[in-house]
């Protein structure tokens, strides 16, 4: 198994509480890009177990991650694919899987701050799905044959711009900059007892307002990927978002303010820690 993470732009793998630079563990600057690095996804197991054997190039708590896959080619969305979730928004469950696009721009780090766009911004806490390998038509039990790994996220979602006009026009509500944290590493898809069944939560204010399991998905991830490579080629880095459970803001007629934070959790990847700040308002 591989725990990929970036340190200051450049892949690394964790081991152990340490950091090792993918560029200097290998000779190869080739491995330093993270893109470079899910490209050779191959060497990364092998790579994991030399992690062992040399001192690390810094401690993981000494250090700010930012998002595993800093450049996605593409950014795909899964909407209502918890029945829950569509229960608590009034609508009908989706004949196919409900796709919307967030920018790739958007992504951030899995401590960024969350620049709030206004006062109906919502969270979404998601398992998400990293592509490793170029492939279209996918059959389904290949499906995670194509998968390099599993990272946590926040598909963040100004409401009022997510709803505005009809029909709706999700991918701008959620694509403001910093409305897709992800981290804190990419792991492999073998570190998983049961890759269909990962466990994740949320908690703002203080307490928990979401927690479910992919078990519960109402299109599984295999069916993403066959379904979204039917259409789409899927390219190393490619993320999927593959929904939210219950419990979102909107539904709790409570919406994210300055100071706010959003810790959210995924089984077997970690911990997303996401403090939010008002539009003027300085990062730490």
């Amino acid at each position: 198994m591989f725990r990929l993470v970036t340190v200051a732009g450049r892949a690394a793998l964790e081991h152990d509480g340490g950091w090792y630079d993918l560029g200097q563990l290998t000779g190869d600057e080739a491995f330093s890009a993270p893109a470079g690095a899910l490209a050779h996804h191959g060497a990364l197991h092998e790579l994991s177990e030399r992690c062992a054997e040399r001192p690390p190039d810094g401690r993981l708590a000494d250090v700010t991650l930012g998002p595993p896959v800093p450049d996605a080619r593409q950014v795909f969305g899964i909407g209502l694919n918890y029945r829950s979730h569509a229960a608590e928004s009034g609508m009908e469950l989706p004949p196919a899987p409900l796709t919307f696009t967030k920018f790739p721009s958007c992504l951030a780090g899995p401590t960024t701050d969350v620049r709030l766009s206004g006062d109906t911004v919502d969270y979404e806490a998601e398992v998400v799905v990293v592509i490793g390998a170029d492939c279209r038509h996918v059959p389904e039990d290949r499906a995670w044959a194509v998968v390099v790994g599993i990272t946590a996220g926040q598909d963040i979602s100004d409401r009022h711009v997510q709803l505005s006009g009809s029909p709706p026009q999700f991918s701008l509500g959620k694509s403001f900059t910093s409305y897709g944290p992800t981290g804190p590493a990419v792991v492999s898809v073998d570190a998983f007892a049961d890759a269909d069944d990962i466990a994740l939560s949320c908690e703002v204010w203080g307490g928990a307002v979401q927690q479910a399991s992919t078990a519960q998905l109402i299109f599984t991830v295999p069916q993403l990927v066959s379904y979204l490579s039917s259409i789409c080629t899927l390219y190393p880095g490619d993320l999927i978002f593959t929904g939210t459970p219950d419990g979102v803001g909107m539904a709790r007629g409570r919406f994210l303010a300055p100071g706010d934070v959003i810790v959210t959790r995924v089984d077997g990847v970690g911990e997303l820690r996401n403090r939010c700040v008002g539009p003027d308002e300085e990062e730490h």
